[in-house]
């Protein structure tokens, strides 16, 4: 069959983003024997400059479209992104009369809702390389499509829970110029690839929505295979990468493994990750740095003890501050994370976390107002059984947690913070 993969993420916040999990599933695709073409649309325009022409001469059977963000997490000036997608999918209505799937992260928080938003045929929540490639199957062979895993249907439902494959060696990984460009510009100095070695978190966090996307259990491509992957791209002219998973450094041994692979290859790159403050020791960060990494984000949110258990973090003040120094001593620059406003916030614990956080001398800090709420997860719970959210409340349209007694208040002491602080954000 003809599919035609589409990115529909058309915003860029700071720098461009390429669709890595469109990038993935696209390779399994085509591993799997079906025709595909990549559309990238990085930018409004590129729907009539980039998606009409690959409709056109391409001739797809099939249109997937990966929906990464849902909105922008502004509680001040909320971006629905989402409706972005209905010009992308409305002009491939009217070129083709292809099926319609939709994928992605955004898209996995929001199955039944952005699919019926959305108006499209299908939906793939979760890990979609195993599932597109049943769909495809089944539509070829025209067979039954009830009991697939992950697939939502309109007015039918979920067929079946979204499958995780513990081997993520048994998918092939994206190649670039194929899977995954530049894009127009084709200049890979430019831009930042993201990179994925491993899937799922077990950490529970009371805001977070990964388990919606990834799923609780870790899996890990083999280090060797990451590694040769990471190369044909370092060939293809990309030296800059940011790996996306979510917490770089647990498992300890694993992410050792690898940065011992990345520095054995010699390939002259540099990179970036996400570190869990609690765990990171001298070694794995001079192993680290020894592999390219030069940034690091640190998301430690607060440094209010009560705070931290109500976001279920395993982790104080000590641990964020160790893993900060050690940092600094390998010469790696470090982006902190405050996210103020949820359950047990009060004005003396937003006080005290902006203060902890400028006692580390972070080279950069960015700190977000009132938390997004998303499904399935304690945070809904907690706003719920507070009456913040109503039980039925679908939460596509962007919905925040703030403390009472915090608004207003909040936005002006992060403001003033932002301004006595080089580096710092909102």
């Amino acid at each position: 069959m003809r599919v035609l993969m589409v990115s529909a993420n058309t915003e860029q916040v700071s720098i461009p983003v390429l669709p890595l999990g469109l990038g993935c599933v696209s390779a399994a695709v085509e591993y799997s024997g079906h025709d595909i073409r990549v559309v990238n649309l990085m930018a409004p325009r590129h729907v009539d400059r980039l998606l009409v022409p690959a409709i056109i001469e391409f001739v797809p059977d099939v249109i997937g479209i990966s929906v990464r963000n849902i909105d922008d997490q502004d509680r001040d000036a909320p971006n629905f992104l989402l409706s972005r997608v209905k010009p992308v999918i409305k002009e491939c209505r009217r070129r083709s009369n292809a099926p319609i799937v939709l994928g992605g992260a955004g898209y996995s928080i929001f199955p039944e809702s952005a699919l019926d938003y959305l108006g499209a045929d299908f939906g793939i929540q979760g890990e979609g390389e195993w599932a597109m490639c049943e769909l495809l199957g089944r539509m070829e062979k025209d067979t039954s499509l009830d009991g697939l895993n992950g697939l939502w249907r309109p007015s039918k439902g979920l067929a079946a829970p979204p499958f995780q494959n513990p081997q993520m060696d048994a998918y092939p990984m994206p190649e670039p110029g194929i899977h995954l460009s530049a894009g127009p510009s084709g200049d890979g100095h430019e831009l930042m690839m993201p990179f994925q070695t491993r899937r799922g978190c077990s950490m529970n966090c009371s805001y977070c929505s990964t388990p919606a996307i990834e799923g609780r259990h870790m899996r890990s491509h083999a280090p060797e295979t990451a590694v040769n992957n990471l190369r044909r791209f370092s060939e293809s002219g990309f030296d800059r990468f940011f790996f996306v998973d979510n917490t770089f450094n647990l498992p300890d041994s694993y992410a050792a493994a690898l940065c011992d692979r990345i520095a054995e290859a010699d390939l002259d790159i540099t990179w970036q990750g996400i570190i869990y403050p609690a765990g990171l020791h001298e070694t794995l960060a001079e192993k680290m740095a020894r592999a390219g990494c030069r940034f690091v984000s640190l998301g430690f949110e607060s440094a209010d003890e009560q705070v931290l258990s109500a976001m279920n973090k395993k982790y104080g003040k000590k641990e964020i501050r160790r893993a900060s120094e050690i940092l600094y001593r390998h010469g790696i620059e470090r982006m902190g994370f405050l996210l103020l406003g949820g359950p047990g916030e009060t004005r003396q614990s937003v006080r005290q976390s902006i203060a902890f956080a400028e006692s580390l001398e972070l080279e950069a800090v960015k700190l977000t107002g009132g938390i997004r709420i998303y499904p399935a997860t304690p945070l809904a719970d907690i706003a719920r059984q507070k009456g913040f959210i109503a039980p039925d409340a679908s939460l596509l349209k962007p919905v925040f947690y703030l403390e009472p007694g915090l608004d207003g208040w909040l936005q002006d002491t992060v403001k003033e913070a932002v301004s006595r602080n080089n580096g710092w954000m909102h």
